[in-house]
């Protein structure tokens, strides 16, 4: 049996999570908002699901709320970061305070959450955890700017810790799921449209997004089932691209950049000192 902890556990990816990871018989701390979020499964499960409290904006909370659930539970084995939430608009037309609740919920949340496990996974002798990011982590659509912000930030945060803490036997591995039936575009936070916009991609992707005309294939379960069959590996890669639509869109976007990279290799040694 292993101990998971997961953010953003009452809803979407998270809950799909918690709820299969308790029916295979592994002990979950699952971390909500509301105290009453998972009533029902910890009624079912009693002693098998431990919640955690506490908002991802408040690295207090989550610090004391962390450790708690070490102590009490004595080992956590695997920590999967999966709070967050999208932040819809124009670069020009998203607010100063809904930057700043981007930026502290899905980037400085994220990392404090790591930052806040990582003396009790090395006391442990190691441990595994896990970024729920997108396939946004790495490719961008008009009128998500900032939400990408917030995912290429927390990829190149881990990227750089996972190689400080695999002395520790502390593993990392990024999940970077597609367009995926979870209710995020419910879930967005949508600034005040600007017209001068509709005329262009970011009008374009808010029309097919309010048009139902935005591809949306993976299917939540099977997501959850791969994070899981990945992280139960002995040896997992850092990066997992999740549903075709990821896959293709990196794959795309990636050979694209290094082709780009690479026709410029003249340009970028004549900046060496002679």
């Amino acid at each position: 049996m292993l101990t998971w902890l997961i953010t953003g556990a009452s809803s979407g990816l998270g809950l799909a999570m918690t709820q299969k990871l308790l029916a295979r018989g592994d002990r979950v701390a699952a971390c909500v908002r509301r105290a009453d979020a998972l009533s029902d499964l910890q009624a079912q499960y009693g002693g098998q699901l431990y919640l955690c409290r506490f908002d991802m904006t408040d690295t207090a909370a989550m610090r004391g709320e962390i450790e708690r659930a070490f102590s009490t539970l004595g080992r956590i084995d695997r920590v999967v970061s999966n709070a967050g939430y999208g932040l819809f608009g124009a670069a020009e037309e998203v607010s100063d305070a809904q930057i700043e609740r981007q930026i502290a919920t899905n980037l400085i949340g994220s990392i404090q959450l790591v930052r806040a496990v990582l003396p009790w996974l090395r006391t442990q002798g190691g441990g595994r955890i896990v970024q729920v990011s997108s396939e946004g982590g790495q490719v961008t659509y008009p009128n998500f700017s900032l939400y990408h912000t917030s995912k290429w930030g927390i990829e190149g945060f881990l990227e750089s810790l996972a190689q400080e803490v695999k002395p520790f036997a502390i593993d990392v591995v990024i999940a970077e799921p597609g367009p995926t039936q979870t209710g995020f575009g419910g879930g967005l936070d949508h600034a005040q449209p600007m017209t001068i916009y509709d005329a262009t991609p970011a009008g374009d992707v808010r029309r097919g997004i309010a048009n139902g005309d935005f591809a949306i294939t993976g299917d939540a379960d099977r997501t959850v089932e791969a994070i899981i069959a990945v992280t139960d590996r002995q040896n997992p890669p850092q990066r997992v691209p999740l549903g075709s639509i990821a896959y293709d869109h990196l794959v795309a976007t990636l050979g694209a950049r290094l082709a780009e990279i690479e026709g410029q290799r003249e340009l970028a040694y004549s900046a060496d000192r002679t």
